[in-house]
């Protein structure tokens, strides 16, 4: 594989903005968190108007959404720009025209949450493909650090399923528990499959980590994403928890009370952070290991057997 030329300050600009779209996650877990969802009532306008609105109230959540939500659609296009400029690699560049596709349908399916008054259905798809998106942002950061290649040399991994199964699968149902946190965030379904999905990631994390831990502990590339992912699934848990204990505490205000907007939010910026964190190592166990080979000597084998 030829070796792809490091550039130092476009990696360093796609983890701003990767660090711009986890902010734009936070902000619109708080305009979930503060019921501020039609807040502006309009879109593209601002109550019939592009000029900026009078930020009180849920106009400063909505509307900050919009505004941190534009300027990361402007910065990912330059980002991709320069991709296609600077990195050699063609995959590399289809992944980032992915982002900026991923950016443009996330503010189409925005604007048709306002405009049709919070469809549960589009609600849960935009909450969905701004993981998706913070994904492929994280991706991009991950492939231009120096000295990412795909052909590392390669540790055996003989153990049933592959490590690189199991992180894809812990990856896939990660993804598939934020899908059913955000049903539940808009009222989609009850709490009880976002329950039932978070006692599922919690036992594949803990496969994971202990796998690693008892087969490749002396692999860092591999034990410290690894422990870090358990680390944030036992944080997300105990959110998830306080979350739902404050959220039934208040469960009568008038409107959403601070504890349950905090913990709320929280949960969901973690819950973005396991999810990258778990498609990290699903590409270190795609980088650093491989299934054992198994080679069929046929000199061995008895005289007129069928081989």
């Amino acid at each position: 594989m030829p070796k792809k030329p490091y550039s130092p300050w476009l990696h360093r600009y796609a983890i701003f903005v990767a660090i711009c779209t986890f902010l734009l996650i936070i902000a619109g877990a708080l305009v979930t968190g503060n019921d501020a969802g039609l807040s502006v009532p309009d879109w593209p306008t601002s109550f019939g108007s592009f000029r900026m609105p009078r930020m009180v109230g849920g106009v400063k959540f909505e509307h900050g959404h919009r505004m941190i939500a534009g300027a990361v659609g402007i910065l990912t296009i330059i980002l991709v720009l320069a991709l296609w400029i600077k990195d050699s690699r063609r995959w590399v560049k289809w992944i980032g025209g992915a982002a900026v596709l991923a950016v443009l349908a996330q503010a189409a399916l925005g604007g048709i949450t306002v405009l049709y008054y919070l469809p549960v259905a589009i609600s849960t798809s935009h909450a969905t493909l701004a993981q998706v998106f913070f994904c492929l942002a994280a991706s991009l950061v991950f492939f231009t650090r120096a000295g990412w290649r795909w052909d590392e040399p390669k540790l055996e991994d003989a153990s049933t399923p592959s490590l690189q199964h199991l992180t894809v699968a812990t990856t896939g149902v990660v993804l598939v528990q934020l899908v059913l946190g955000a049903a539940y965030r808009h009222s989609g379904m009850g709490v009880e499959p976002h329950v039932v999905g978070a006692c599922v990631v919690a036992m594949l994390v803990a496969w994971v980590v202990t796998r690693i831990a008892m087969k490749f502990s002396q692999e860092p590339a591999l034990l410290r994403p690894a422990l870090l992912l358990g680390a944030l699934v036992m944080l997300q848990l105990s959110l998830g928890i306080g979350a739902y204990i404050v959220k039934m505490a208040d469960r009568n205000a008038p409107q959403p009370l601070p504890p349950v907007v905090n913990m709320t939010t929280a949960h969901v910026a973690v819950g973005a952070l396991v999810l990258v964190t778990s498609l990290y190592l699903t590409y270190q166990s795609h980088r650093f290991l491989t299934a054992p080979t198994d080679t069929v000597k046929i000199a061995s084998a008895p005289h007129g057997a069928a081989i």
